[in-house]
């Protein structure tokens, strides 16, 4: 009878080892691609929006023609107003 607890025990413990370590083995799920898309539009505005603020900076200190600061301040503010539509259209929602 001791070698059949002994082999029950062992049984049980087995089973619980393997049933706390299932999860270990089981492939990971890719996270949705929706988060990354909208961290890069949320990243992309956030750039654009700094880079216009540091030509105006740069500006003002006399580093940068109004020629210059125009050509870029035109296209940073397209590339946060491509984000900032995107984020609207929910792309990359979560």
């Amino acid at each position: 009878m001791t070698l059949a607890v002994y082999l029950l025990g062992l049984g049980v413990i087995g089973a619980a080892s393997l049933f706390v370590a299932a999860p270990l083995f089981r492939p990971r799920a890719a996270p949705p691609a929706s988060d990354g898309a909208r961290e890069r539009w949320e990243r992309q505005k956030r750039q654009a929006l700094a880079a216009i603020k540091e030509a105006e900076l740069d500006h003002r200190m006399g580093k940068l023609s109004d020629a210059d600061l125009a050509g870029m301040r035109a296209r940073f503010e397209a590339q946060a107003l491509e984000a900032m539509a995107a984020l609207e259209r929910g792309e990359g929602a979560r």
